[in-house]
């Protein structure tokens, strides 16, 4: 019963909603999943390379609901490899990232997908809702190979735009794909110069729903 729950509760959200009307190197092996281990952050470093994980492992849900199970929600790209699409827009976020992240220590910035959960057709064209994004990182000094302390679990949830202010966002070129990409980059950024790190926004019901 519990599995149908969150999806129950999130179609009966947006239909209330509704009714209301409203530059470094990309290294493609990127590490195994049972290698995040789980987080202390050495001051002043320098991304010199990253990897980026989209286990094959997560589920990858295409229909149209407007809560659609699983992993991988993502409609801002035509349809294709989703696991490819996610890890694009991580990839370009972090080579972002790495020229406002400037210390003295150079590193590699390992980052394992764990959720990315963006907003189906229905919900973009009417209600909205929230781009859920969960991901692991850990970084490993440059020179030495050797992990700089444990992984540490990041919440990148960001609000979906929907219905006319989607609409006027995508006229102004800002597409999900746009707006996604730019919010990473902001996250890594803060994640490597802000001692406590990025905070997630509060971003109400259907933030919460998201996290039962």
């Amino acid at each position: 019963m519990r599995k149908f729950f969150k999806p129950l509760m999130a179609v009966i959200l947006l239909a209330a909603l509704s009714a209301c009307g409203g530059v470094p190197t990309a290294t493609r092996s990127a590490m195994p999943d049972d290698t995040m281990l789980g987080a202390a952050l050495p001051p002043d470093v320098r991304i010199e390379s990253f990897t980026v994980n989209v286990p094959r492992s997560l589920k990858v849900n295409d229909r149209n609901l407007y809560y659609p199970i699983g992993d991988i929600v993502w409609r801002g790209e035509p349809r294709g490899d989703r696991y490819a699409q996610v890890q694009a827009m991580f990839e370009s976020g972090l080579r972002d990232a790495a020229q406002r992240v400037d210390g003295p220590r150079p590193v590699r910035l390992d980052i394992q997908v764990t959720r990315f959960h963006s907003l189906s057709e229905k919900a973009r064209y009417t209600v909205g809702g929230v781009h859920d994004i969960d991901f692991r990182y850990r970084l490993v000094d440059a020179e030495t190979g050797i992990a700089l302390g444990p992984s540490k679990l990041v919440n990148a949830d960001l609000n979906g735009l929907g219905g006319q202010a989607a609409l006027e966002a995508e006229g102004r070129g800002e597409t999900q794909k746009v707006r996604i990409i730019a919010h990473l980059s902001r996250v890594i950024v803060e994640e490597l110069t802000i001692p406590e790190g990025h905070v997630t926004a509060k971003l109400g019901l259907l933030q919460a729903i998201n996290d039962l």
